[in-house]
Parts: structure tokens; sequence; C-alpha cells
């Protein structure tokens, strides 16, 4: 698991440089910067989606792995979990450092979507757990510490906790990688890309450009469901 490791020390670097700078940057400057971030991801967002193979079997998936999110009421548990490692870090580090509940979770909520979010995470942890080539996971690395450090300069270190989930989810898809990529075929990773496309794009209306509030911790199982619709289309030999 050397890329993901790689991620979270760039992660928490980032946020620290971050932490710093955010002293020296005025709210205009990171409030811009913000906005600017979350055109790019909105835009790479439409890119990734524009791959997509099977755009039923994406709809559908999202769909479904929404009403799924919905039901096992992941928005909240992620919040929940948010709300927590804000409790530890208060206790840890000072009432000082995190003293802002909202903004905290606000900090965690989109660090973790934006960094576990995307074809770079699944597909580097498969590359990295198979042959340990870690040079995909490296590149979001570099990516994700640039990012951690203009989140952190205006969130502030609730950026940093996004590395469990991280470490977790990525992890997990890392010591599975064989299995998963026995699994998983051209047309499955596409829709999964384009899905994961979709939901880059409601991060960035909803936490970095601030036009609609948006569930997208509950959309997260159209990750899962949408490249096994993929195949079970192609097991049934449905196409559109």
């Amino acid at each position: 698991m050397t890329g993901t490791i790689v991620n979270i020390i760039a992660i928490l670097l980032g946020t620290f440089l971050g932490l710093v700078l955010g002293k020296r940057i005025s709210e205009q400057i990171r409030s811009t910067i913000i906005t600017a971030i979350g055109i790019f991801t909105l835009f790479l967002g439409v890119q990734m989606f524009l791959g997509v193979n099977n755009s039923i079997a994406t709809l559908l998936g999202l769909v479904l792995g929404t009403l799924i999110g919905e039901l096992l009421k992941i928005e909240e548990a992620l919040e929940r979990l948010g709300s927590w490692l804000q409790s530890l870090a208060t206790k840890t580090l000072g009432d000082g450092v995190s003293n802002d509940k909202q903004k905290f979770i606000q900090a965690f909520l989109t660090a973790t979507m934006l960094f576990i979010v995307g074809p770079a995470s699944i597909l580097g942890s498969i590359q990295d757990g198979l042959s340990g080539d870690s040079e995909m996971l490296i590149i979001k690395s570099i990516l994700d510490g640039v990012s951690s450090i203009v989140f952190a300069s205006t969130l502030g270190i609730g950026i940093a906790f996004s590395i469990v989930p991280l470490f977790l989810y990525q992890g997990t898809i890392t010591l599975l990688a064989e299995q998963a990529q026995a699994i998983m075929n051209d047309a499955m990773i596409a829709d999964m890309t384009a899905a994961g496309g979709v939901l880059l794009g409601a991060i960035a209306i909803s936490s970095l450009l601030n036009i609609k509030k948006i569930r997208v911790s509950s959309m997260i199982p159209a990750l899962f469901v949408t490249p096994f619709l993929v195949w079970l289309m192609q097991i049934l030999n449905i196409s559109f």
C-alpha cells in the first residue's frame, strides 16, 4: 500500500502548510481559489462522464446507489464520524484548533469525497496492489496535497482527518486488487468512472461553489452498483 501511504503523507503535509499559510492569505483570495478549484472539479467531472459506455446503466446505478445510500444513511454516518473526529481533535489539539463543529464537518466531508471519488483512487489502488506500481497514486497524491493546502487554509484542520476513510477505502481496494481486477472489465470501469464524474460535479456544485446543497455522500454506493449493473446487462445480453 505504498501509494496510499504516500497519499496520506501528502494530505497531512498539505494541511499543515495550508494552516500555516492560511493566516497570510486574505479571505477574498481563499474564496476565489476555492471557486477556481470548484469550477475545475465540475469540468473534471464532466470530462469523466463523457467517457460513459452505457448511459442507462450509469443512470440506474446512480438512482439505485443513491437510494441505497439514503437507506443506509451514509451522509449521517459520515457526519457522525466527522463530529467524533472533531471532538477528538479538540481534546488532543485544544479548543483553539478545532472550535467550529460545522466547519470541521464540512471540511471533513468535502475532502473525503474529493480524495476518494474518481478513477485514480480505484484504478491506482488496483495497480498498486497487483504489481506494486504506485505511479498513479503518487500523481494523485500530488494533486491531493496541493488541494489540501488551499482547503486547509480556508476550512481548517478537518481536511487532515479525511485520511481515515481514504486509508480504509484505498487500502481495502489494494488488498482486494487481484479479485477486483479479475471481475472488472473496460466497460464496467468506464461507467464507474462516469458515475464518479457525476459525484465530482455534485461536490463542486454543493461544497465548492455553494450553488445547491447536495447529499453527495449518499451517492457513494453508485460507484459499486453501476459496474454491477453493467456486468448484469452483459450477462443478460441487454444493450441500448
